[in-house]
C-alpha cells in the first residue's frame, strides 16, 4: 500500500473536502481518502503508487488546485499481522 499527502488550495468548507473525497476516490485503486480543510492536506491510500496528474485532474474537477505532494510512503504487511506499535498495512 502507499500512502501520499498532497497539498491543495482553495478548500475552505465540509461541501470542498466532501467533492476533494468524491473525486479522488472515484480514481482506480484509490482505497482511502482523508481531508483536512483547516491544512489543506488530502492524504490518499492506494494499493499502489497514483499518478500525480490523476490526482490533479480530479481536485480541479472538485473545484480546487493541487499545489503540490510530499513523497508517498509505502506500507508493507508485517508477518504474523499488526504489531500495535507501528504503521503497517496489515488490516
Amino acid at each position: 500500500m502507499t500512502v501520499a499527502t498532497y497539498q491543495v488550495k482553495g478548500m475552505t468548507c465540509g461541501h470542498c473536502a466532501s467533492a476533494v473525497t468524491e473525486e479522488v476516490s472515484a480514481i482506480a485503486g484509490v482505497s482511502a481518502v482523508e481531508v483536512d480543510v483547516a491544512s489543506g492536506a488530502v492524504t490518499v491510500t492506494s494499493q499502489a503508487p497514483v499518478d500525480d496528474a490523476l490526482i490533479g485532474a480530479a481536485v480541479t474537477e472538485a473545484g480546487d488546485e493541487l499545489v503540490g505532494r510530499a513523497a508517498p510512503v509505502e506500507l508493507l504487511p508485517m508477518a504474523g499481522g499488526c504489531c500495535g506499535g507501528g504503521a503497517c498495512a496489515c488490516g
